[in-house]
């Protein structure tokens, strides 16, 4: 039998932080790294990553892509890194035609590398970098229901054995984050992953409703707290509408010091 699409929404943690074992990410890291003997080897990995956003959504084009160090002020080996993943242009190619079809603009950057998005949760995940890899960027108008419609429009790659991921993180307040504060529970943060949890897992939830309360996330409880700016978000948006079912939670803790959590379809 065929094995279908595994659909991953994760955290990925604070920019090349996990690599570096920091213990505020050991339980993510903990997470990442068992999740691949939990399905079986994909042919190819299409990464949505929050750290690419562009006003025509593009696709990674490339044979090669390089890397690419989208951070700074970390250690020098951090920008040695090598994840030296093959790309997958047939894939990209076809992505970018579903995407096309559901009338929405698409191009093909043959230049564009790896962003840390994608590089730091697969050397986690898949270290020998032995799978074909694609990115597909968010569009900058940040509009949620857009990147659901591109989720549906990428739907039909469901059938095929790949691991579809969305790299982002379900909180994502930076000031928060770097003020180094460890609050035993913040209830703002706790608050709306309750609310993410209801709403990507609860199968009494019609499917209208819960695509309903993606698109208007910005209801959901101290959601400008928890996402000042949704681009970390936004990668959950496209997952749902691959899926377009209620997903199972397979992984929520805290991450350098707040709740966050990973969803699968």
């Amino acid at each position: 039998m065929k094995n279908k699409a595994t659909i991953l929404y994760i955290p990925h943690g604070g920019g090349p932080l996990p690599l570096l074992n920091e213990a505020g990410h050991t339980s993510m890291n903990k997470f990442l790294r068992g999740f691949s003997a939990t399905i079986a080897k994909p042919d190819a990995i299409v990464v949505i990553s929050a750290h690419w956003e562009e006003p025509v959504i593009a696709i990674t084009g490339g044979q090669a892509p390089p890397m690419l160090f989208d951070y700074y002020g970390f250690p020098p080996e951090t920008y040695q890194y090598e994840y030296p993943a093959s790309g997958a242009p047939e894939l990209a190619e076809r992505a970018g035609q579903l995407i096309q079809q559901a009338g929405i603009n698409v191009q093909l950057d043959p230049q564009r590398g790896f962003d840390h998005g994608l590089f730091v949760p697969l050397l986690l995940m898949y270290p020998q970098a032995d799978i074909p890899c694609i990115q597909i960027s968010l569009s900058s108008s940040l509009d949620p229901a857009l990147h659901v419609r591109i989720g549906q429009a990428l739907a039909e790659l469901k059938s095929e054995n790949l691991l579809v991921l969305g790299s982002g993180f379900s909180f994502h307040n930076m000031k928060v984050l770097m003020s180094k504060v460890d609050a035993l529970t913040d209830e703002k943060n706790k608050a709306f992953e309750f609310w993410l949890a209801e709403t990507c897992s609860d199968t009494q939830i019609t499917e209208a409703d819960r695509e309903s309360r993606l698109v208007h996330w910005e209801q959901a409880p101290h959601a400008r707290y928890c996402h000042p700016r949704e681009e970390h978000l936004l990668p959950l948006q496209v997952c749902y509408g691959i899926g377009q079912s209620a997903a199972k939670m397979v992984f929520q803790d805290k991450v350098a010091g707040f709740i966050t959590s990973a969803y699968q379809w």
